[in-house]
């Protein structure tokens, strides 16, 4: 098998991955009220439970991705991270008591940092004209998770039985399923995923490519002094090269391979320039804001329209296949069209959807059906300005900051969205009755990372990349 058909079924894998966490969100969110409620556990503690996940998955992100580029593998640190998913949803499973409970969550949430390693991976694996549509395509799989979930409880709501000491029920249930899921998938993994070389490194032989320094117009010279950054490494063909300059490239192919890629890294000069700091804001408001409708939107439609557990259960399958769509088109987008154009588009979409929800949901008027339709027009709009939005800042992140500490940066940027994640539904559960309130800060933040995109519009593209090597005709 080649590195092609390995990278291809590698990516496969990925996205079961990425399907199973989307799986584990809505077979688990239903029922963990209930489940919280005969634990005899006060009504502050689904909210803890909520935020658990988030917060483990926000330390152990990074973590994960300082893991991943100081190795250079991913499959490792898939297995060891999806330990932690099985115990913590075999925790969930046992129940014993609240407090269990919420650890159980806190446990799982370890496993999801290693989505840092894995996004950086992608990074490292794909070319930049291609990686945009990668990326929708992964969180496609996510969206595809959070569709079919409700399809497993439909089952597991029948459960009523026990397993030894343990009792299997509609609460319980979806821990030990999501355990044997996990476990599943510790095979796939093991079968089907590969650490296959970087995408640029395919051809053997490598050359230096160094990101222009902010105000700098000089190339930079392929070997220098230990003060020099050199931020990202590539490859050209070896037919290129093997001729004039095999010989000569032999000491830096090997100093790259033991190199520490975290030296001369310095944190505030990779996350404080101007464009990444753009690209977390929008990762951060992005989140906020979509965790914040998911926490409003139940209430919202059971006091106005009387939605029950059916009638909320058809929106979100309907919203499950619309978001599927926008990934899928922004996926074909991305080929033709630049990643901070898809972003300014997203924006555009976000601030319209917000408008429109505090022009007709505040206050609504007008009967039932004049009701329903403004909301069906809201969330429609909410949901098609999110695929645009999330993609395009992950693809834009991947190529403003260095390659070689991509799996540290991806973590930090889901750091981000993690307390994104957490501060969303803090703000929108109390809020519920009063949206002008609401609704105002989210649009006074879309309306802000909107103004940033803007100014910084020129910045928000691929640094063009100064690639230092001889190349020869193969008969000179």
């Amino acid at each position: 098998m080649d590195n092609h058909q390995k990278r291809n079924l590698t990516f496969l894998t990925i996205g079961l991955i990425f399907m199973l966490s989307g799986i584990e969100y809505a077979v688990i969110l239903p029922t963990i009220w209930r489940y919280l409620q005969i634990l005899e556990a006060p009504p502050y503690f689904l909210g803890l439970g909520l935020s658990a996940f988030s917060l483990s998955a926000l330390i152990t992100g990074p973590l994960f991705g300082l893991w991943s580029d100081r190795s250079k593998t991913t499959k490792s640190i898939i297995l060891f991270s999806n330990l932690f998913e099985i115990i913590g949803n075999f925790m969930y499973f046992i129940g014993y008591s609240k407090w269990l409970l919420l650890c159980s969550r806190l446990v799982a949430g370890i496993g999801a940092g290693a989505g840092s390693s894995i996004f950086g991976f992608l990074t490292r694996c794909t070319r930049p004209e291609e990686r945009a549509g990668i990326f929708a395509a992964i969180m496609a799989c996510r969206q595809a998770g959070l569709l079919v979930g409700p399809a497993f409880n439909l089952f597991l709501r029948l459960c009523d039985f026990k397993l030894g000491p343990f009792v299997v029920n509609k609460y319980t249930s979806p821990g030990i399923f999501m355990c044997l899921l996990w476990v599943l998938l510790q095979f796939v993994v093991l079968a089907t995923h590969w650490d296959v070389p970087p995408i640029s490194s395919e051809g053997g032989a490598v050359m230096v490519e160094m990101k222009r320094d902010e105000g700098d117009e000089e190339e930079m010279p392929l070997m220098g002094s230990d003060d020099e950054q050199v931020n990202t490494y590539r490859a050209v063909s070896t037919d290129q090269l093997e001729t004039s300059a095999s010989s000569e490239m032999q000491p830096v192919r090997g100093a790259l391979s033991v190199s520490n890629p975290f030296k001369n890294f310095s944190a505030s000069r990779e996350f404080l320039r101007e464009e990444v700091v753009v690209l977390l804001t929008a990762q951060f408001i992005t989140l906020f804001n979509q965790t914040a409708l998911e926490t409003m939107v139940t209430p919202l439609t059971q006091r106005l329209f009387s939605f029950g557990e059916l009638g909320n259960s058809l929106m979100y399958s309907l919203c499950g296949v619309e978001v599927i769509l926008g990934f899928l088109f922004v996926r074909w987008l991305s080929r033709k069209v630049a990643d901070r154009a898809v972003l300014a588009v997203g924006l555009v979409i976000c601030c319209t959807a917000c408008i429109w929800c505090l022009i007709f949901l505040c206050n609504p008027r007008g009967g039932y059906g004049w009701e329903l339709s403004a909301f069906i027009v809201g969330v429609f709009l909410q949901l098609l300005g999110l695929p645009f939005v999330a993609v395009s800042q992950v693809s834009l992140f991947s190529k403003v900051t260095a390659e070689k500490t991509q799996g540290f940066s991806q973590g930090v940027r889901r750091s981000v969205g993690g307390l994104a994640t957490i501060l969303g539904p803090l703000w929108a559960g109390g809020l519920t009755t009063n949206l002008y309130i609401m609704l105002g800060m989210m649009l006074a933040l879309l309306v802000m990372i909107t103004v940033m995109t803007v100014l910084s519009y020129d910045r928000l593209a691929e640094p063009r990349a100064v690639q230092c090597a001889q190349s020869s005709d193969s008969g000179g």
